[in-house]
């Protein structure tokens, strides 16, 4: 084994006049001290070899290698590192040849960048998504990337961190041949393997460095035009920024001076906050899926789903499963709501088309595996069936009770409840085990979060096959047990009530909104309810009326905006006005002098609140809720929460989630604040123990 101080992760093997270079370090071949190290001296081998003329290299297992060690990047990182080993493959005087499979991401495709050439297994792909993590790619991506492809691409796909398919890497120019059929294991990869070693034999011995290629001339505005998008969608965000800048030296300054640069920006991001929340993040997605008392638990079978409910949520569901390939049944009560339904779907599709997103034989073929109907029984087909209708109980109730004369034994019975007892629902059926709630997030075919929740007598495999379709459908599994709102609208429900006390007491709706958005939230939460109405939230405070304590803190401003009629954009007015054509909500003098009679009504003397107190209330009013769901077993992890906020509910992903910025707080502080904030909050208010934060 090459370089093997440690068990080894790199082989040499032979080839006739070809060496493959063979890295083996499962699952994912990351690429760790001793695969570096196994690298160099491989390369080192092929130079002074004289009965070698070329060298492939290769990932053993699933794939080529899925990126660095992130575990790595908050500490020193050892020698060697990558852009040593990428120097070493320039510098020596035989072609190397990168063979993709699986996935080449991050310094996995910057090593394959500083190969002679490239050539992919059909199923692969490749991409560089360090500025998703925090940083800018740091072994010469932002340098060898736009000579291939050209500033304004190289933008694009770097800022983005997008990943690049095989067939549009081919046509990129990113990789030079494309096997169809290729797999992992076996003679698909025997057929890579085939085909790299052919490829660098017919190099006959000459180099084809990236690094000596300039990078293509372009029309500035062009390329003014991919920074100005990049910089929106990555809200000015510094890897952005210097992302773009490395891009840009690419063309402008000398090679060794860029990709110095580059490696000096790359060292220092890897140890700023952003890098440090985002790598959290990432091993939380990872983590998400896995509880211990699943290990081993297979799902049941998902052929087939089932979806009732036509409506935004409903559709949006069957998009989801669609685009995943899986047949779907829809359900209405009528023709003319499956007919309104229908017409919801064909105009998805169609704008997908129109949008150069699909072709039509593709969208067809998606709707194709679509069977509308109005009659129960066609659902008996399904192996599992979410329902998506009107947010009651006792309609739920109702529906679950009829499926069980229809669906098959076994069949998973879905709830898209956000707030409702998903154990009162399950009590409706004879199966109470078969019963999962699936809660998805608007619009569902977007929103990657999907909470997975527990019901106290749900099955194990059935928690599973939750899991799987989440998986199956591109979706973020979260898991959370039953309880009020789950996890993510129970905090949000934590936070709306705090922004409320907020008014009440002298700021304004566009004063909370600005100092959290300021903060990095995508949207303040007055904008938010305005966007998703307020009848809803309406009608659940009426309907938990009577069983509110009457001594809790409660806020009427929003019960009186409702009264006026005024239910958000939908209506022209809510906490804003919405004269014809805005694109955001006007500050409303009516709301001001509403919210300023009730704060009289109740004796407050109205005074400002800074944004840094904002900001400080709400934060402080989401990690207690989290450290309240936590010491109830809703949520299993600390980290969890944080992937709901995040990706659920526009929590800024460089601050890492609240319980990640909780834990950089200082203890004795937090503490204070808590107790501070169970002061102001007023009766009602239950204060948790942080202590349990630590403990997750």
């Amino acid at each position: 084994m090459l370089g093997d101080r440690s068990g080894g992760t790199v082989r040499l093997e032979r080839d006739g006049g070809v060496a493959v270079i063979v890295i083996d370090n499962p699952p994912v071949n990351a690429g760790s001290t001793a695969v570096r190290r196994g690298l160099l001296d491989a390369v080192a081998t092929v130079a002074a070899d004289p009965d070698l003329e070329a060298a492939v290299l290769i990932g053993a297992g699933k794939t080529f290698i899925a990126g660095s060690d992130l575990r790595e990047f908050g500490q020193p990182l050892e020698e060697p590192q990558l852009p040593a080993v990428i120097a070493a493959i320039e510098a020596c005087a035989k072609p190397v040849v990168a063979a993709l499979h699986g996935a080449a991401l991050g310094g996995g495709f910057e090593l394959a960048l500083g190969c002679d050439a490239r050539v992919a297994a059909s199923g692969t792909r490749v991409g560089l998504p360090e500025v998703t993590l925090g940083m800018i790619p740091g072994a010469g991506g932002t340098q060898r990337l736009p000579r291939l492809v050209g500033a304004s691409t190289a933008i694009g796909l770097i800022c983005e961190g997008r990943r690049v398919s095989a067939a549009d890497a081919l046509a990129l120019g990113l990789v030079d041949a494309v096997v169809e059929g290729a797999v992992a294991e076996g003679d698909g990869a025997q057929s890579l393997r085939a085909l790299a070693i052919a490829h660098a034999r017919g190099l006959a011995g000459a180099k084809n460095r990236v690094a000596d290629r300039g990078v293509p001339a372009e029309r500035a505005e062009r390329i003014e035009a991919a920074a100005s998008a990049a910089l929106r969608a990555g809200r000015g965000r510094p890897p952005v920024v210097e992302a773009i800048r490395a891009v840009r030296a690419a063309a402008e300054r000398p090679l060794d001076e860029a990709l110095a640069e580059e490696r000096a920006v790359f060292q220092r991001l890897r140890l700023e906050t952003e890098a440090f929340a985002r790598r959290h993040l990432f091993f939380a997605e990872r983590d998400s899926a896995r509880l211990p008392e699943l290990e081993g638990v297979a799902a049941r079978r998902l052929e087939r789903i089932g979806v009732i409910g036509a409506g935004t949520m409903g559709t949006g569901i069957v998009i989801a499963a669609l685009d995943s390939g899986l047949p779907v049944t829809l359900l209405e009560r009528d023709a003319q709501a499956l007919e309104c339904g229908m017409a919801r779907l064909r105009d998805h599709y169609a704008r997908r088309v129109d949008g150069g997103k699909m072709s039509a034989g593709e969208a067809g073929k998606r709707l194709a595996a679509l069977d509308p109907t109005t009659s129960m029984v066609a659902l008996a087909t399904a192996d599992l069936v979410i329902e998506a209708v009107f947010e009651d109980l006792t309609v739920k109730q109702d529906l679950f009770r009829r499926l069980d004369a229809v669906l098959a034994p076994g069949t998973v019975l879905a709830s898209n409840t956000s707030y409702l007892d998903l154990d009162a629902i399950a009590a409706a059926t004879v199966r109470p085990q078969d019963v999962v709630g699936l809660h998805f997030f608007s619009p569902a075919n977007v929103m990657r979060l999907l909470e997975v929740v527990r019901g106290a007598k749900t099955a194990p495999d059935v928690l599973a096959t939750g899991i799987a379709l989440a998986k199956r459908l591109g979706k973020l599994p979260v898991v959370a047990g039953n309880a009020f709102g789950f996890i993510g609208n129970r905090i949000y429900a934590a936070y709306r009530r705090q922004c409320e006390f907020l008014i009440e007491e002298g700021s304004l709706p566009a004063d909370v909104d600005a100092a959290l958005e300021r903060f990095g939230f995508a949207m303040g939460p007055f904008a938010v309810a305005d966007l998703s109405g307020l009848d809803i939230a309406w009608r659940m405070r009426r309907q938990q009326a009577a069983t509110r304590d009457p001594a809790a803190r409660y806020v009427e401003i929003p019960d009186r905006l409702c009264e006026a009629g005024r239910f958000g954009r939908k209506t022209g007015a809510g906490y804003y006005r919405y004269p014809s054509g805005a694109k955001r909500g006007e500050p409303d003098p009516e709301v001001t002098a509403l919210i300023e009679a009730a704060s009289a009504a109740k004796g407050i003397a109205r005074a400002a609140v800074s944004d840094e107190e904002i900001v400080t209330r709400v934060l402080l009013t989401m990690v207690n809720e989290a450290a309240c769901l936590l010491s109830e077993g809703v949520a299993a992890r600390a980290s969890d929460i944080d992937l709901v906020l995040v990706n659920g509910y526009g929590f800024p992903a460089w601050e890492g989630g609240p319980l990640f910025w909780a834990g950089r707080q200082d203890p004795a502080w937090l503490a204070a604040g808590l107790a501070r904030l169970g002061d102001l909050s007023g009766p009602g208010f239950r204060l948790c123990d942080p202590g349990v934060l630590r403990a997750a």
